[in-house]
């Protein structure tokens, strides 16, 4: 939402028809098209599967410039504004609907699938079988057959730790933005908010590094067996959400050096925060779920 919408906007503004819905549409199209012919050995699908995202990127840049020059513009009211709030709202519960899903995965494994394959009756059958998590333990194995190579599980030290450092104090960072934003110092807010995405890079440069020394120190795969599998999900996807949400906050930021948002009217500001913290409290039940219990 932008600064210079006001009280003679439109009660609600209707765009002119576009073509951006049908250009994204045809460019994922060609990604899913790739997709499912590159995962059954065809080469060509690679290509067409880049060429789609990069399409469909091309399109959402145009898309989001569109709707900027109408912000800019004044051309969003309150109506709109109130729209805004609610689409972001229930696009962050869809995301965390997303995430229940992969810590109920990893809370029915632990409590109910370990302990049922565990049973005297498993016994019989896998009498080699511990149920233990993670599925390494001294004289003890979670894959009697074999099919799950050894590996080492991760600890909360030192690299997760220092990850939630980073994204504690991004959140802090931001919020010292929001503030100064609200108090009308725009120097003070881009300052804070280049150093939040600082932060924010720093995050995935050393979740980068976390899984190149557990794929290649640890042995801990996404074949892993089901730790492997649960470990890479949940935290995979949330660095893509980090990676999303950084790139939410680098775009407001560039925004704002060009003068765009007020004290009294920046929602794009805020629903990037919104992101922002969300991806905070997520990260935080990862940091105890995943490297602690």
């Amino acid at each position: 939402m932008n600064s210079s919408a006001n009280e003679t906007s439109p009660h609600y503004f209707v765009p002119n028809p576009s073509r951006h819905p049908a250009m994204a549409a045809l460019g994922l199209f060609f990604v899913i098209l790739g997709a499912s012919q590159w995962v059954n050995g065809a080469d060509w699908g690679r290509y067409s599967t880049v060429f789609g995202l990069l399409w469909f990127l091309v399109v959402l840049f145009q898309w989001f410039g569109d709707a900027i020059g109408e912000s800019e513009a004044g051309r969003y009211g309150q109506q709109v504004d109130g729209s805004f709030r609610w689409s972001m709202s229930w696009f962050i519960y869809s995301e965390v609907m997303f995430f229940l899903a992969f810590f109920a995965a990893l809370w029915w494994v632990r409590a109910h699938s370990l302990p049922a394959l565990g049973s005297p009756e498993n016994a019989m059958l896998w009498p080699d079988f511990k149920a233990v998590w993670p599925s390494v333990a001294a004289g003890a194995t979670g894959s009697p057959a074999g099919t799950v190579e050894p590996f080492t599980s991760m600890t909360p030290f030192w690299l997760p730790t220092v990850n939630t450092a980073l994204l504690l104090s991004s959140g802090v960072t931001l919020t010292i933005a929001h503030h100064a934003l609200i108090a009308g110092d725009r120097g003070r807010t881009i300052a804070f908010m280049w150093l939040t995405v600082l932060l924010g890079i720093t995050f995935l440069s050393v979740q980068g590094y976390e899984y190149f020394h557990a794929y290649h120190e640890l042995n801990l795969k996404l074949s892993s067996g089901v730790y492997g599998s649960t470990f890479f999900m949940l935290t995979g996807f949330h660095g893509f959400h980090v990676l999303v949400g950084m790139l939410m906050l680098l775009f407001i930021t560039l925004r704002l050096q060009k003068g765009h948002f007020t004290a009294a009217r920046h929602f794009g500001f805020e629903g990037a925060a919104w992101y922002w913290h969300f991806v905070d409290v997520v990260w935080l039940g990862l940091y105890v779920t995943v490297y602690w219990l």
